[in-house]
């Protein structure tokens, strides 16, 4: 009897080893470190003038399908600038015309208030206190993804002299270019 006894208990530890073994089976609870979401990707500008200076930074921050983008601007004058996201990451001084376009990858209009959509990097206008600073967030739309923002050739933030008007195609009157950043990676 003390025999069938030791063999049982042999075969049950075996059993309920297998039962603890790493490869799981179908229908097994998932491994929760597995299954956490990852961290949002991220891209940082940093805001430069025409002549070198600091001017603050872009952060984008993908979040699902959405891009959102936090602006922290310095040194720049007091006012309301159009600021936009430019599809190419190149920002050449002084008039930072390597940057592009504005990015519209959907080919809509411009402007927040345009009767046709707006492109991909409109934005509103950025309030900039008389001590040179300012904030904004705001979520891209027009066919804004993160892949797209951060594609071969690049995109960059631009700060614009004047306010956008939010309705003329294709740059909403916004003035110069006066601080811009290249998105990098994060």
């Amino acid at each position: 009897m003390r025999s069938i006894t030791l063999t049982t208990a042999a075969v049950l530890t075996f059993a309920l080893a297998a039962c603890g073994s790493p490869e799981g089976t179908e229908g097994e609870a998932a491994d929760p470190a597995a299954t956490e979401t990852a961290e949002p990707m991220t891209a940082v500008a940093t805001l430069q003038t025409a002549d070198g200076q600091p001017a603050g930074t872009a952060t984008a921050t993908a979040s699902g399908d959405q891009v959102m983008i936090s602006l922290a601007v310095e040194n720049l004058p007091a006012g309301e600038h159009g600021v936009h996201v430019h599809t190419v990451g190149a920002c050449e001084a002084p008039k930072f015309e390597s940057a592009g376009p504005h990015w519209n990858p959907n080919e809509q209009t411009h402007g927040l208030e345009g009767d046709e959509g707006q492109h991909a990097g409109d934005m509103p206008n950025l309030t900039v206190a008389e001590d040179g600073t300012g904030t904004l967030e705001y979520t891209l739309e027009g066919g804004a993804t993160f892949a797209g923002l951060m594609d071969a050739d690049g995109s960059a933030f631009m700060v614009h002299a004047g306010r956008d008007d939010q309705a003329t195609d294709p740059s909403g009157n916004s003035g110069d270019r006066i601080a811009c950043g290249v998105f990098q990676a994060s």
